[in-house]
């Protein structure tokens, strides 16, 4: 097949038109996107259930690149009572998820729908019970010697996705007129064809330690397990490629007003990888049973990419999280400066008093 202009190739290859090195689209704030991590973390959250929503704008610009956004929604079920959440024996989950994605000003877009079921049990039972009725504020003061709870998760999803090119947008090798590019010109391009919808299958593990005044997670997931096809080439051998995940998170009470947020992720996928490491603390604005107010202040490191600023604050049972990212990488030798930023939104409900919980991103 003949080249497409520089810029295009370049382009195209990082928002998936090259069928098998697609990668699928990632986030600075991956802590707060939980179903694009691991099916295994469906429902495990401190309520009965959970809305998410996700807005990244890359490289801002004339051509604004990258442009993504999620909603998802997740929730405990077959449970009468959700106030001990640390006391339950099962869980089972239900959640679904929506994402779009485009580049290159709307010329290639990217639309995936998943739904996924999750279950999680016991190990080992801890003596966290009196938790249930102090006051986040006072979970520091608690005996540390109590025995810890352990727990294992399960998760598997099923993501229907579609991805548009729209070809009269873009440019071709044959359209250059020896002074600039002419779309009316032929392409010349025989072999590009839209991609067809496409199934892929999705699943996940999750270990769980929690201590009064320490949570811990460790989980590893891979998406698209059945190698879907996804191409703009008439080419029944190009593929999407797995996405293998691992990631941890760990929060811990230092005192009764501060606490501390870590986390951090690994990525493979097209022979590409990637991770992400950093934490924040959190301060109680109010400690009010019913609508406490956390601000959150932290950094992240994205591997050879960007240091991302992370502010963050919650209300009650609704959190706001923001990311800029500082471009490290030799993008920002560009002329033109290469700005990122997102916009992230939780609400959790069905659970008034949140009591005793550990205050926790991915939950």
């Amino acid at each position: 097949m003949k080249k497409l202009n520089t810029i295009i190739v370049a382009l195209g290859f990082l928002a998936g038109c090259g069928s098998a090195a697609a990668q699928d689209p990632g986030f600075s704030q991956f802590f707060s996107s939980p179903l694009n991590v691991n099916p295994a973390l469906t429902a495990q959250i401190n309520s009965k259930w959970r809305a998410i929503s996700n807005y990244r704008n890359q490289w801002i610009g004339p051509n604004n690149p990258y442009s993504t956004g999620t909603i998802s929604f997740d929730s405990k079920i077959f449970q009468n009572s959700i106030d001990n959440y640390v006391d339950e024996i099962t869980r089972i989950g239900i959640g679904g998820m929506l994402l779009y994605d485009q580049t290159l000003a709307g010329a290639v877009k990217s639309s995936f729908a998943s739904l996924n079921i999750s279950g999680n049990v016991r190990l080992k039972e801890g003596n966290n019970t009196e938790l249930n009725g102090f006051r986040i504020r006072h979970i520091s003061k608690i005996k540390m010697d109590l025995a810890a709870e352990q727990r294992l998760g399960a998760g598997i999803g099923v993501s229907y996705g579609t991805r548009w090119v729209d070809f009269s947008k873009l440019t071709f090798e044959n359209q250059f007129n020896g002074i600039g590019f002419d779309a009316s010109l032929p392409s010349g391009e025989s072999g590009l064809s839209n991609m067809k919808p496409f199934f892929s299958v999705n699943a996940g593990l999750l270990y769980s330690y929690i201590n009064e005044g320490v949570n811990f997670d460790l989980g590893v997931s891979a998406y698209h397990i059945n190698k879907p096809k996804q191409t703009v080439l008439d080419n029944d051998k190009e593929f999407l490629a797995p996405r293998y995940v691992a990631h941890t998170n760990y929060e811990r009470m230092l005192s009764d007003q501060v606490v501390l947020n870590t986390s951090g992720i690994y990525q493979y996928q097209s022979g590409a990888s990637y991770f992400s490491i950093g934490g924040a603390l959190g301060y109680y604005l109010s400690t009010d049973e019913s609508f406490p107010q956390l601000a959150n202040v932290g950094l992240w490191y994205w591997s050879k990419n960007a240091i991302i600023p992370y502010i963050g604050y919650s209300y009650g049972n609704f959190q706001l999280g923001i990311t800029y990212d500082i471009t490290v990488s030799k993008l920002r030798e560009t002329p033109q400066r290469m700005q990122t930023f997102e916009l992230c939104l939780i609400i959790r409900g069905g659970n008034g008093d949140r009591t005793g919980v550990i205050p926790a991103p991915w939950k």
